[in-house]
């Protein structure tokens, strides 16, 4: 069925919300209407996300139901016993999480499979702690993280509370396309469900458990003045991080007022992401006014937090993920000497390598997995039976951390109470965490990552992504600068080429579309299509002696990379 057919499908449909109807009837763009029924929303590395509104690639209560159906089928063919196990549903500040929430509860109890639900609004890695607490046989989380406000989104975890897994997902999505009619997905009336005992409100019990879980892997005792501006970005981070801070000692948390409590329209910010510096602006201000030490700023689900810091000519700089992550690999090493055996630490293939070498210096491992935390979580959760090694953090570049074994999603609650602990530690020594971050450059040498982002959306642009990775698959750069190309590295394949010599080996990671070229003098670039928004990512790694150093070698990487793009 063509897109035109299927937006007539969804028009004359008399069980369709009548929100819906109403925006489609008042559609009148056919690229409008070509792009919302071009293709269904699929499940990239967190799940399905979009913008709201009506369509089959869209955001709404009927993709949710049908995403929920698929799962509860999966859930119900793996063992019969899932049904009783259960789900567990949370949800974060975005417009129609509520809904979404509560439709998926509805699928779920009208297949006979219980539903956990939370009363209010709850960080994704709660949900993550949550099915492991309540022995779920799998996790809903209606977020669509750090996106606009225009999206939502619907991931799925597994038993473990990591994000389901590959073979699961590929068997939702195969139930899923087998849907003759996703209209006819039935749905049990909440409050009758409630009594029943098919849907289950979450208690405070959990809530407490969870904290509980974050405060035992954390130094609760400080005894530090450092003062903290907080902000939510009008999120889920505000109870659950004020809460951990206050148990801790910290007596000078700052909340930014404007940006305290939840809400779906984000009004203070464009763009409600921590890795920029503009969704600051309003805790720079009262960081100016309280003589801060400290800026944190968690995303809407609480599971990313940016860090902000004055550099040595007192400007306020926002860290990247790469920088947090290193002083925490750092930091952890020097300060969790309870930690026995083989510690081992993991990062995503596009995360900096510094990490490893700060790793390798103390002893630890670095282990590389794909984008996606649930490869984290997997690595723990094996860890954890087996003994071969010690987890001691989790991080990806993009704003991601986990110590622990109580969840399997990086957290920004734990990493919010660890990064205002290792403040507080490298205040006691007359240093701030920028001047941490320099002494560590001076030791390790200097690392500069970026991270750029094409924004490709609709069929066009898909087609434009194949197009560019399929010319980057076809075309090397051989060097740039004074750095020649050492190692090539298609995910896709599994395939590691060395240039110089021919020899290919195995990645040993499963597929992934992912290209990663490797320069004798340790910079990198990764090409990277994202899995849940129309964007391709491309990052960018380089280093010097100096600063300025590995600032030129970026100047001239990226010059060479933007000429093969601009070729497409």
């Amino acid at each position: 069925m063509g897109y035109k057919e299927l937006y007539q499908e969804w028009k004359d449909n008399s069980k369709i919300d009548p929100e819906l109807k109403k925006e489609l009837e008042e559609l009148t763009d056919e690229n409008e209407i070509e792009d919302r029924f071009y293709t269904y929303l699929s499940f990239g590395t967190a799940g399905m996300r979009g913008k709201l509104g009506a369509g089959t690639n869209r955001m709404n209560n009927v993709m949710v139901a049908r995403a929920t159906y698929g799962l509860a089928q999966q859930l119900i063919q793996a063992d019969e016993a899932n049904k009783q196990k259960g789900v567990a549903i949370a949800y974060d500040s975005r417009n129609k999480s509520t809904e979404f929430a509560q439709t998926a509860a509805r699928v779920l109890a009208a297949q006979g499979v219980k539903a956990y639900i939370f009363d209010s609004l709850r960080p994704t890695p709660e949900l993550s702690f949550a099915v492991r607490y309540l022995g779920c046989a799998g996790g809903i989380m209606i977020t669509a993280s750090h996106n606009p406000r225009e999206y939502n989104g619907y991931k799925v975890y597994g038993p473990d509370g990591a994000q389901l897994a590959n073979e699961a997902a590929d068997t939702v999505v195969e139930i899923i396309e087998g849907v003759d009619n996703y209209f006819d997905i039935p749905e049990a009336n909440y409050d009758e469900a409630v009594k029943e005992g098919l849907i289950e409100v979450v208690s405070k019990e959990v809530d407490d458990a969870y904290i509980k879980a974050v405060e035992d892997v954390i130094h609760m005792d400080q005894k530090s003045d450092l003062v903290i501006v907080y902000t939510p970005l009008h999120g889920t981070g505000n109870l659950p991080v004020r809460r951990v801070l206050k148990d801790m000692g910290f007596d000078k948390v700052y909340v930014v007022e404007e940006q305290e409590l939840p809400n779906g329209d984000f009004p203070t910010v464009e763009y409600p992401n921590p890795e920029f510096k503009e969704v600051f602006t309003l805790a720079i201000d009262l960081a100016e006014e309280v003589g801060a030490d400290l800026i944190l700023g968690t995303d809407p689900d609480g599971d990313r937090v940016g860090v902000v810091n004055k550099n040595k000519d007192g400007e306020y700089v926002v860290f990247t993920g790469n920088q947090t992550g290193a002083l925490l690999v750092n930091y952890m090493l020097e300060t969790r000497k309870e930690l026995k055996g083989d510690l081992a630490i993991i990062k995503s293939i596009v995360t900096s390598e510094m990490g490893t070498v700060i790793a390798k210096d103390h002893g630890a491992e670095m282990v590389d997995v794909l984008t996606g935390f649930k490869y984290i979580g997997e690595h723990i959760t094996d860890w954890a039976k087996t003994g071969e090694k010690t987890f001691v953090l989790g991080f990806e570049e993009s704003y991601g951390y986990l110590t622990g074994e109580y969840a399997r999603d990086k957290d920004a609650v734990v990493a919010s109470a660890l990064i205002c602990e290792m403040a507080a530690y490298y205040k006691e020594k007359g240093m701030t965490l920028y001047d941490a971050l320099e002494e560590l450059y001076k030791k390790y040498g200097y690392y500069k990552e970026e991270v750029k982002s094409y924004e490709m959306e609709g069929k066009e642009g898909a087609q434009k992504i194949k197009d560019i990775m399929e010319k980057f698959r076809e075309n090397s750069i051989n060097e740039f600068g004074d750095e020649k190309l050492k190692t090539s590295i298609d995910y896709q394949n599994g395939k590691v080429t060395d240039t110089e010599s021919g020899e290919i080996t195995e990645t040993g990671l499963p597929e992934s579309n992912v290209l990663k070229s490797i320069y004798d003098k340790n910079s990198w670039f990764a090409l990277r299509p994202s899995g849940t928004e129309p964007k391709l990512k491309v990052y960018f790694s380089t280093t010097g002696k100096t600063a300025e150093e590995a600032e030129k070698k970026m100047v001239e990487l990226q010059d060479s990379v933007d000429q093969l793009l601009n070729e497409v």
